[in-house]
């Protein structure tokens, strides 16, 4: 059974920093496509960054040049790095894993999730 345990998530200020982990267990993280995820209040969830097994990245529009998705084969975890934030990126961050074809977005494609992290960002 695959596991995914996100952690540091808190409270910050805006343009402050932020880097997220995700351990994965039960499996070898480099046989998934990994991705982050979020969801804030009253909101659907939406893709953050998602990287492939190959090493290709794809990073959401409003995220892009501030996130960074990477991974640590040889530690199975997964990371997001988090600059310049603002009360857009206000949100529950979810770690997630998907095996074989994923075309798109789409949470639906993910298997396996992580109970998420709160990250909160204020004025």
């Amino acid at each position: 059974q695959v596991q995914l345990v996100e952690s540091g998530g808190g409270l910050v200020q805006t343009g402050y920093s932020l880097r997220l982990s995700c351990a994965v267990s039960g499996d070898t993280l480099s046989n998934y496509t990994m991705a982050w995820f979020r969801q804030a209040p009253g909101k659907e969830r939406d893709r953050v960054a998602t990287i492939y097994p190959s090493g290709i990245w794809i990073y959401a529009d409003s995220v892009k040049g501030r996130f960074t998705i990477s991974r640590d084969n040889a530690k199975n975890t997964l990371w997001l790095q988090m600059t310049r934030l603002s009360d857009d990126d206000t949100a529950v961050y979810y770690c997630a894993a998907g095996r074989g074809k994923i075309p798109d977005g789409r949470p639906s494609w993910y298997a396996y999730w992580g109970q998420g992290t709160q990250v909160l960002v204020s004025s």
